[in-house]
């Protein structure tokens, strides 16, 4: 049975030590991941934490959902499994680039002579 749970609304100074000291009240800690911003560093205000067995993961939802920490109400729930991404940074095969139907037609309608106004 999975015991990964979510933890969101963090406080941005919020540390890995501060939930693995909050989450072992519920019992055994297997792992404490804040997630941070891959440029900056700071904190994205979540985490997962992985509890030692299904009793201890339900344990912590009933204790910690809710519960106020550094004046902020967390959300505590199990983990849902990760989404497939597509490849790329940028989506995927979007089409991109200016391919064969650049669309124009006649440039020179634009100059001067050819522009007639009524």
């Amino acid at each position: 049975m999975e015991s990964k749970l979510y933890v969101g609304n963090l406080s941005y100074s919020t540390t890995e030590d501060d939930l693995r000291t909050l989450f072992m009240q519920a019992g055994t800690v297997t792992s404490v991941a804040l997630i941070k911003d891959r440029d900056s560093g700071q904190s994205k205000g979540f985490a997962f934490v992985e509890m030692g067995n299904q009793t201890e993961a339900q344990s912590a939802i009933s204790k910690f959902n809710g519960y106020s920490m550094n004046d902020r109400q967390l959300t505590v729930n199990m983990a849902r499994p990760r989404e497939e991404r597509s490849g790329g940074g940028f989506g995927g095969n979007r089409g991109g680039g200016f391919g064969n139907s650049r669309g124009g037609g006649n440039r020179n309608s634009n100059q001067r002579g050819n522009n007639k106004r009524y």
